[in-house]
């Protein structure tokens, strides 16, 4: 067989496998919502839910959990959180390779937000790198609009976080959602428009006691 032919026939192999993998991950994330209550899908009083308890859900009761709960008060996302990729899905392990090789410079493990007016503010994101004798460094980047408003996934609203105006090339067409859980845990979604957009969403979880805002370096 003649090296393109071998070349064509290998894209043409990973065009279908991706195709196939994007196929079983969207259909993972289960039915629309059913109408359960927060607590009904977590099984306890959502006020006291952590985050080991949303890494144990399913994608699918991942999805009724963000359709359940609300949209935080603009003003309450003030400060540094730490974040995580949910652990579940076939793609799981893709999602962590890209944030950690083409999202960010080294391994993502928060979002910054501050509400500069009473409706809009703007944000970022923080990477781990290893530093000097081993000592960890944070890189501050990737900055984000965020504002209240629809949501891509229903009707309600969300904090609403776009990373186009101040983005290029396949970052520029990522968007995130965040609902509210309880005051130190959120759960969202992000997608990319090369990934399918809202059809193909990525669950994260931000959590913890907001550490102050320290601005992009």
């Amino acid at each position: 067989m003649k090296p393109v032919k071998i070349i064509a026939c290998v894209i043409g192999a990973s065009l279908v496998i991706t195709l196939a993998l994007t196929t079983v991950n969207v259909l993972q994330n289960g039915p629309g919502y059913r109408g359960n209550t927060a607590a009904d899908i977590l099984g306890k009083d959502p006020a006291l839910a952590t985050v080991d308890d949303i890494t144990k859900l399913s994608k699918s009761e991942f999805r009724q959990l963000f359709h359940a709960i609300e949209a935080p008060a603009f003003p309450d996302l003030k400060g540094e959180y730490r974040a995580i990729n949910l652990p579940r899905g076939i793609m799981a392990a893709m999602v962590d390779f890209y944030t950690g090789h083409f999202f960010g410079p080294g391994r993502w493990v928060g979002k910054a937000f501050f509400p500069f007016s009473g409706s809009s503010g703007w944000g970022y994101n923080l990477f781990e790198q290893a530093g000097p004798n081993g000592v960890p460094s944070i890189n501050r980047t990737r900055k984000m609009d965020t504002l209240v408003g629809p949501s891509a996934y229903d009707a309600k609203n969300a904090f609403l976080i776009n990373y186009g105006p101040h983005n290029g090339g396949i970052v520029h067409t990522m968007r995130d959602e965040l609902r509210r859980v309880n005051n130190g845990l959120y759960i969202g979604y992000g997608s990319l428009g090369i990934g399918g957009g809202s059809l193909n969403p990525s669950p994260f979880i931000v959590y913890g006691k907001p550490t102050p805002w320290v601005g992009m370096q």
